[in-house]
């Protein structure tokens, strides 16, 4: 269980490790830019402020160390990211 931090959202709380980043952020009603369940890998890209992610396959879009990919990515402890 952890926490998910945006600027002008109040903190999330994340309680369920089946429910991947972007999952969550729609639970929530959190607008964030997705087209991976298209086919576009990478459209989902936002920006990892502080904390971890992990992926439990290698994502198919290049990430670098201060981005992820919501829709594939789960929050290890408390997490902070910038969707733009």
């Amino acid at each position: 269980m952890s926490w998910i931090y945006l600027k002008n959202h109040k903190p999330i709380f994340y309680a369920d490790d089946n429910r991947t980043l972007l999952e969550t952020l729609e639970d929530n009603k959190v607008e964030s830019y997705s087209e991976c369940r298209n086919g576009y890998c990478g459209t989902c890209r936002i920006k990892l402020v502080n904390g971890e992610v992990s992926y439990p396959d290698e994502p198919l879009s290049h990430v670098e160390s201060d981005e992820c990919l919501p829709c594939c990515c789960y929050p290890v402890g408390d997490v902070e990211v910038n969707i733009e």
